[in-house]
């Protein structure tokens, strides 16, 4: 079971995970990444990850990040602290992942983890002429993290 009062949500996650340094570095996310605002992350599973990819974005696929940015608030309405949205990791995909690119699999969740607060913070590199890519890079630096998703999908 997940900490309630953690950010994080270990749905289905092997037991040689070390939670306590997913949690430690969602935490550190949070503080240095998201200036104090909140969101959450569910570690699950590919068929999770599929279910979510069809139902919100219409591709019946799994795939490793999903980003679900929380609606702006309504007028007048006030948020505190702020709630940036959730983020789902497929847990089998950041395993391979990791396996792949030789590092550990808490690396590849915290590469996937930045990854989809930086898309909760507003950014899409999709569309954004590297702007999210560059903010990774800085990012995944400063947090002493192996090659992002922006940078392994360039290479």
């Amino acid at each position: 079971m997940s900490d309630p009062d953690s950010i994080v949500i270990f749905r289905r996650a092997p037991r040689n995970l070390q939670r306590a340094a997913v949690e430690a570095f969602a935490e550190r996310l949070r503080r240095e990444v998201a200036r104090g605002a909140i969101f959450s992350c569910l570690l699950t599973t590919d068929a999770e990850l599929r279910r979510l990819n069809r139902r919100f974005l219409g591709k019946d696929r799994p795939t490793d990040v999903l980003s679900f940015p929380a609606p702006p608030p309504l007028p007048g309405e006030r948020r505190s602290p702020r709630f940036l949205g959730e983020i789902a990791i497929s847990v089998e995909r950041a395993s391979r992942q990791a396996r792949r690119f030789g590092h550990s699999l808490e690396q590849e969740i915290g590469i996937l983890m930045l990854h989809g607060l930086l898309h909760l913070k507003g950014m899409d590199h999709t569309c954004d002429g590297g702007r999210m890519a560059r903010a990774e890079i800085r990012w995944r630096r400063r947090l002493g993290l192996p090659a992002s998703l922006t940078e392994r999908a360039g290479a």
